[in-house]
């Protein structure tokens, strides 16, 4: 009876030691999953908070150079018109270039200057500028109307504007298929200016704040 007794405590202690051994591998497989799973979420936190961190100094240094270029078209320089145009003036950065078109005389009177940051590029078909100044022997209504078309087609879209007590009109939108820009008309004296600017996305904030400073004589 007592080797019955010891054969059955045998075989429940191998049972126990059985399933002892079954639990043990069982909690380390387990626990060797919970620290790779740990592991495989620690890297990717920690590759999230270094990507964070990377855009984050991008868009600081993105803002610092933006500040950067502000400062540096300060302080602005004045343009000035011929005096017999009416002398239109305005304030532009200093880090643009000026180019004034000559021989206004064989073109029918009309006064072009083209505006630029660093260099004016050719006088081409489509060239697109920071900004371009137009000066014409032509009535204030008739300069206006050139651009119906495009306004009622949706091209353009017209409202007022005014600086320095003076009014006029502006367009905002497509003058062409490689010009999308805005445009202030002025009616000065007996002539017409216009300034525009070609291209939006790159010179809009600094073509907002130019046509706030026009005046003439």
């Amino acid at each position: 009876m007592d080797n019955v007794n010891k054969q059955h405590g045998s075989v429940i202690l191998g049972v126990l030691l059985a399933v002892t051994s079954i639990l043990a591998l069982a909690f380390g497989g387990l626990a060797i999953w919970a620290y790779m799973q740990y592991n495989t979420a620690k890297t990717d936190v920690d590759s999230q908070i270094k990507v964070a961190v990377i855009d984050a100094e991008r868009r600081q240094s993105q803002k610092e150079e933006a500040k950067y270029a502000e400062r540096e078209k300060e302080p602005n320089l004045e343009f000035s018109g011929p005096a017999d145009y009416g002398r239109l003036t305005f304030k532009y950065p200093k880090t643009w270039n000026l180019y004034e078109a000559t021989d206004v005389e064989s073109r029918g009177g009309e006064y072009r200057a083209y505006l630029h940051p660093s260099k004016v590029p050719p006088v081409v078909a489509d060239q697109q500028f920071a900004l371009r100044v137009t000066i014409e022997n032509k009535e204030y209504d008739k300069v206006v109307q050139q651009y119906d078309a495009l306004v009622k087609k949706g091209d353009l879209r017209s409202s007022s504007t005014s600086s320095m007590g003076n009014t006029g009109t502006r367009l905002d939108g497509n003058f062409s298929k490689n010009i999308r820009g805005a445009a202030v008309i002025y009616k000065v004296r007996d002539k017409t200016a216009t300034v525009r600017t070609d291209a939006n996305e790159t010179f809009k904030a600094d073509f907002n704040k130019i046509i706030q400073t026009i005046n003439f004589e």
